[in-house]
C-alpha cells in the first residue's frame, strides 16, 4: 500500500516562482545588456568611420529638423518694467550658461554626466558603471546617457526605445560634442530639460519653484532642481516634498563624489531638512491687462497665435506706468462706489501715435477679459461733430460767419431719412440764428444735423476714416454728424490725436521694439517706426482746435480745463447710456469714456445727475492730464504756415449758408439768418 500523498506546499511553488522571475529577470538584463552593447559597439564602429555607413545619413545635424518646444514671449513697459509674460502650455525662458548659478552647473554635472568634461559625447566608462549597478540592483537605478545624448534626444529625436533610435542619439551626441563647445552644450541642456509644473530649462524652474533668477539659486536650491529631471512628477517638491528631499540629498552625494562641494559643505548642507518653496507667478501675473490683451492681438496679427505664445519674443512696449497709474486714479477717484459705471481711458502721443496710456475700471468686478478701451464698440455721441467740422472747413466752410438756425428740425430727404428723422438739442433750447462756431460750444445737434446734410454723410465718414476712425461694417447714417455709429476709444483718440498732430496721420501703436528669440530686433515688422503721412491740411487742423480750444474755456468742455493750452469735445448719447470728453494739448492727446459694460443702459442716476460728457468724463481728463503733464512746460498750438481758404459753398435742401466778407444774403426760410457772427460767444448750454 503507497504512502498517502502530500498536500502540495503553496510555499514552495511561491519559492520556485521566485527562482524562476529572478531567472527571467536577470535573461532580460542580459538581453538588454546584450542589447545595449551592441549598440554601443555600433555607435564605435560608426564613428571610427564617420557614421555614415553604420548609422545612416540620418545621423547628421544639418539634416535634422530641430523640435521647437518653444520660450515664453514677455512684454515690457517703456521703462523696462515686466507687464507680464503671454500664457503659454510650456514656460521657458532661455538665459545664458554664465547667468545661472554656479551650483546648477555642479549639480546638473554631477548627477547627470559626471565625466561630462571628459568624454566626446559618449561615455563608456559611465555606460559601463551604470551597466553593472543596474545589474547589482536588478533594476535600473542608474542611466549612462550623457548630457549631449540627453540634448539631442530632447531635441532632435523621439524618445522611442529602439536599437536604431539609441545607435542614432550615441552618433549625434558625439557629432554634436565634436561641432558644439562643452558650455554651449551645457547652457542648451539648462535651457531645454523639463523640472516638472510646465517649467523647461532652468530659469524657469528657478521662477517656478522659488521665485527668482536662476543665477541666484543656491547650493540646496540648485540640488533640488537638478534631481528633478530624472522623474520630475515623482520627485514634485510641492505634492512629495520628502522624496525631493531624499533625490535632493543624492544630488548632494554626487556633488561630494566628485568633489563639486566639500565634505563640510556637504554636511552643512544636508542638515538643512526644509525646502522653503515659494511658489512663482511670473508666468501667470498680468500688469495692466486691457493693454496687454491689446498687444497680444497686435502680435497675433503679425506673427500668428503661435509664435505669440511660445516663439521667444521680447516685446518692449510705449505703455508709460507712471500714466497707467495715473489713468487709472483718475477713473477710481471719480467713480467710487461699486455699482458706478466703468470708465476706460486712453492716451496717445501724437507725434509718433505711441499709445501711453490705456486702462479701464469696471467697480466692483476684477478681472474682466474684455477690453472696454480697444474692443468696446459705442455711440460717439457729439464727439463726432469735430468730423463734421473738419469736413466742413475742408469745403471751404467758414465756421465763423457761415450761420443756420438753432431749432427743432425734421429732415426728410428721401436718401437719407426714409422714414423721416426729428432732430433736437440736447436741453431742448434754441436759440434761432447761429455761426457753426457757436453751436459747437453749444453743442447744438439741430444745427449739426443740417450741416452734415449740407458737408454730406459720405464726406463726414471719409473724413473720420482718414483721421483714425474705424466703423467695422457699419453703413453710413444720416445721424453720422451726431455720433449714431459705434467706435473704440482707441479709434477715437488715434483719429484726436491726428488733429492734435496738425493734420498728420500715425497709426496708434502699443508696440515699440520686437526682438525675436534669436536676440535680434524685428526691424522688417516696422515696430517703431510711424508710419506718419499728411490726411488734413494744417491750416484746417489749426482751425479745429481753435474752436475745441474755445470750447474747453467756455463751451461745454469747461470741466476739462486745467489752466493750459487744450482743445476738446463732449459727447453723450440721446439715452445717457455713453458719456465721452476727447481732448488733446499740444503734448499728449486722451479719450475718456463713460458707460455699463454690459449694455446701453441709461446714466440718468449717477451721485445725483443724470451723466454728459462735460460731466464726469471731462472731470476724468482734467484729473488725468493736469498730473500727467505737470512736468511738462506749456505752451500754444503751433500757428499754422498757411490758414483754411473759404470760398462759396452751394446750399442743399437742408439749411442756409451764408459767407463774409461777401454781403449776406436776405433771409429766405425760418431756418436762415445774416446776423453777422457775434465777437464773443454765447453763454453755452449745459455740458453735453
Amino acid at each position: 500500500m503507497s504512502p498517502p500523498r502530500r498536500p502540495p506546499d503553496p510555499r514552495g511553488r511561491r519559492r520556485r516562482k521566485h527562482r524562476h522571475d529572478r531567472v527571467r529577470r536577470r535573461r532580460k538584463h542580459a538581453i538588454w545588456i546584450a542589447v545595449t552593447l551592441g549598440a554601443l559597439a555600433a555607435v564605435i564602429a560608426a564613428a571610427a568611420i564617420g557614421g555614415a555607413v553604420a548609422i545612416g545619413a540620418s545621423c547628421s545635424l544639418s539634416q535634422l529638423k530641430r523640435t521647437d518646444i518653444g520660450a515664453n514671449t514677455f512684454v515690457y513697459a517703456a521703462d523696462g518694467s515686466l507687464l507680464g509674460s503671454i500664457p503659454a502650455e510650456r514656460n521657458r525662458q532661455p538665459v545664458r550658461l554664465r547667468d545661472t548659478s554656479p551650483w546648477v552647473r555642479k549639480a546638473t554635472i554631477a548627477v547627470e554626466d559626471r565625466r561630462y568634461y571628459q568624454h566626446g559625447g559618449v561615455d563608456y566608462t559611465g555606460i559601463a558603471r551604470a551597466l553593472w549597478r543596474d545589474v547589482s540592483a536588478g533594476k535600473v537605478v542608474e542611466g549612462g546617457s550623457t548630457i549631449p545624448q540627453q540634448l539631442v534626444r530632447n531635441l532632435y529625436i523621439s524618445r522611442e526605445r529602439t536599437l536604431r533610435r539609441k545607435v542614432k542619439e550615441a552618433c549625434l551626441a558625439i557629432k554634436l560634442s565634436r561641432a558644439w563647445p562643452k558650455d554651449r552644450i551645457l547652457q542648451e541642456y539648462l535651457n531645454t530639460v523639463y523640472y516638472g509644473n510646465h517649467a523647461y530649462g532652468i530659469e524657469a524652474a528657478a521662477q517656478t519653484y522659488f521665485s527668482k533668477r536662476a543665477s541666484r539659486l543656491t547650493l540646496t536650491e540648485s540640488a533640488l532642481l537638478a534631481g528633478l529631471p530624472q522623474l520630475p512628477s515623482t520627485y514634485d517638491p510641492t505634492q512629495n516634498p520628502r522624496a525631493a528631499l531624499a533625490r535632493r540629498d543624492e544630488v548632494l552625494g554626487a556633488m561630494r563624489d566628485t568633489h563639486a562641494i566639500t565634505q563640510r559643505q556637504y554636511d552643512w548642507a544636508i542638515r538643512d531638512r526644509s525646502i522653503r518653496l515659494r511658489p512663482g507667478n511670473l508666468y501667470s501675473t498680468i500688469r495692466e491687462p486691457y493693454f496687454f490683451g491689446y498687444v497680444i492681438e497686435e502680435l497675433r496679427q503679425e506673427y500668428g497665435a503661435e509664435t505669440v505664445r511660445s516663439g521667444g519674443l521680447q516685446v518692449y512696449t510705449t505703455i508709460d506706468p507712471r500714466l497707467q497709474r495715473l489713468a487709472e486714479s483718475s477713473i477710481r477717484g471719480t467713480l467710487a462706489a461699486r455699482d458706478d459705471p466703468a470708465a476706460a481711458i486712453v492716451s496717445v502721443d501724437q507725434r509718433t501715435g505711441a499709445i501711453r496710456a490705456m486702462t479701464a475700471v469696471i467697480p466692483g468686478r476684477a478681472g474682466n477679459q474684455f477690453n472696454l478701451a480697444s474692443q468696446a464698440l459705442r455711440q460717439a455721441g457729439s464727439t463726432f461733430k469735430t468730423f463734421v467740422l473738419a469736413s466742413a472747413i475742408e469745403q471751404g466752410v467758414d465756421p465763423d460767419s457761415t450761420y443756420y438756425t438753432s431749432a427743432p428740425y425734421t429732415c426728410t430727404d428721401s436718401h437719407w431719412c426714409s422714414p423721416p428723422w426729428p432732430v433736437k438739442t440736447y436741453d431742448n433750447t434754441y436759440v434761432g440764428g447761429t455761426s457753426i462756431t457757436r453751436a459747437t460750444l453749444r453743442s447744438d445737434n439741430s444745427v449739426y444735423a443740417q450741416l452734415t446734410l449740407d458737408v454730406g454723410p459720405d464726406r463726414v465718414r471719409s473724413m473720420a476714416e482718414k483721421l483714425g476712425v474705424d466703423f467695422g461694417g457699419q453703413a453710413t447714417a444720416a445721424a453720422i454728424g451726431l455720433g449714431a455709429l459705434s467706435v473704440s476709444p482707441l479709434s477715437m483718440a488715434n483719429a484726436y490725436a491726428t488733429i492734435a498732430a496738425g493734420g498728420i496721420y500715425s497709426r496708434a501703436t502699443g508696440i515699440r521694439k520686437v526682438v525675436l528669440a534669436n536676440g535680434k530686433e524685428d526691424v522688417d515688422a516696422g515696430w517703431g517706426k510711424p508710419d506718419r503721412k499728411r490726411v488734413l491740411s494744417e491750416g484746417v487742423a489749426w482751425k479745429v482746435t481753435d474752436i475745441l480750444g474755445q470750447n474747453v474755456r467756455y463751451g461745454t468742455g469747461t470741466a476739462a480745463n486745467f489752466g493750459r493750452p487744450a482743445a476738446g469735445k463732449t459727447g453723450t448719447t440721446d439715452n445717457h447710456a455713453d458719456a465721452w470728453f476727447c481732448g488733446y494739448t499740444p503734448d499728449l492727446t486722451t479719450v475718456v469714456w463713460m458707460g455699463y459694460p454690459g449694455g446701453e443702459i441709461p446714466m440718468e442716476s449717477v451721485h445725483g445727475i443724470a451723466v454728459t460728457g462735460g460731466s464726469f468724463p471731462a472731470e476724468m481728463w482734467r484729473r488725468f492730464m493736469k498730473p500727467a503733464l505737470a512736468a511738462v512746460p506749456a505752451h500754444d498750438f503751433p500757428e499754422p504756415k498757411q490758414y483754411p481758404v473759404y470760398h462759396y459753398f452751394h446750399r442743399g435742401d437742408h439749411g442756409y449758408l451764408a459767407y463774409l466778407p461777401s454781403p449776406p444774403p436776405a433771409p429766405t426760410t425760418t431756418q436762415a439768418t445774416t446776423t453777422p457772427a457775434p465777437t464773443k460767444p454765447a453763454k453755452p448750454a449745459p455740458p453735453h
